[in-house]
């Protein structure tokens, strides 16, 4: 496991990226943090949960958040394309459910190109597009260390990276400074290193 700060973190602008894994969702609202300006987070209606802003407030401001609620994947991909090829938002969080071919995933990456925003589809595991610049898989971990207290620690696992080398990082989300610790997992040499948000 490396222990390195994230060398492909925050994602790089101008292209797509994919996350999957059940902490996923945090794993967009750390990078949102991580960011300035305008997030949009794009949801297909028919899903039963959706995301509540306030719910992100020990991350980013929600005030900076536009929630698209869309009918299906084919429109939210519209919507996404639209958004990152205007370059208006910063980020966009697309929530997928369905994998993307390999034309869909590409006018995705030439939008993205076109107005430098960065996009991150949040996909199902084994469902990743051959475009996307690099894919993370996130899990949480359980820290006894942080027993009867909120722990956020998690385990990112960088699984394809089209411009680097792939690795493995345990992080913590810090909410009061609002910065991504890179920290060494339970039982390994203590050290740790700090992300801006």
């Amino acid at each position: 496991m490396s222990t390195d700060p994230l060398p492909s973190y925050p994602l790089r602008t101008g292209r797509v990226h994919e996350a999957c894994g059940p902490a996923a969702p945090a794993f967009a609202a750390m990078l949102a943090a991580c960011i300035p300006g305008e997030v949009m987070w794009v949801q297909e209606g028919w899903q039963g949960e959706g995301l509540h802003p306030r719910g992100l407030n020990d991350f980013f401001d929600p005030a900076r958040l536009l929630l698209v609620r869309v009918r299906d994947q084919n429109e939210a991909l519209a919507v996404a394309e639209e958004a990152l090829r205007d370059g208006s938002v910063a980020l966009v969080v697309m929530e997928l459910s369905r994998p993307l071919d390999l034309t869909k995933g590409r006018r995705l990456q030439l939008a993205a190109q076109a107005g430098g925003s960065t996009g991150l589809c949040l996909i199902p595991e084994g469902m990743g597009s051959n475009a996307a610049e690099t894919r993370w898989h996130c899990t949480p971990v359980l820290d006894p260390a942080a027993a009867g207290e909120d722990s956020t620690l998690q385990h990112w696992s960088l699984i394809k990276n089209k411009s680097g080398t792939l690795g493995a990082w345990h992080v913590r989300w810090n909410k009061t400074t609002h910065h991504l610790h890179v920290v060494s997992p339970a039982g390994e040499r203590p050290g740790s290193a700090d992300m801006p948000g």
